[in-house]
């Protein structure tokens, strides 16, 4: 199911549909990424866990804006943000993400990407020294 925020939003039947289209990104993907392009041009890696998970481990470079607060959030977004920044949506386990991913692509973002696993993953599988909870 989806966040109670996100689902009133979230047109009737449209989740089958957006979820085979999502883009999916596994941690050695971004790693590649992220190493790859100019820092000018990095995807905006947008954490939406919560402060306190944040603060116990983080990809470098992430910014955080808890799922509770997209809604809110999106409406100050610019429309050349939504169409021209890629944007690596990430949490725990990747579920969240997910959810925020689908729903960014609705309000009119283009590139957008969940992060496969989220920051377990990002752990377990690139930075073994990270944090885990």
């Amino acid at each position: 199911n989806l966040h109670p925020n996100l689902a009133e939003r979230a047109a009737p039947g449209a989740l089958c549909v957006l979820i085979r289209s999502m883009q999916q990104l596994n941690p050695h993907d971004l790693q590649d990424l992220l190493r790859r392009t100019q820092a000018d041009r990095r995807p905006w890696l947008l954490d939406v866990r919560e402060p306190w998970e944040f603060n116990i481990c983080r990809i470098e470079g992430s910014q955080l804006v808890p799922m509770r607060q997209i809604p809110a959030q999106v409406q100050s977004w610019s429309d050349d943000i939504k169409a021209e920044q890629s944007v690596v949506v990430i949490c725990h386990h990747g579920i969240r993400s997910q959810q925020v991913a689908l729903y960014l692509e609705r309000q009119g973002f283009a590139q957008v990407y969940n992060l496969q696993g989220g920051v377990d993953a990002w752990a377990r599988d690139v930075d073994p020294a990270m944090a885990k909870y």
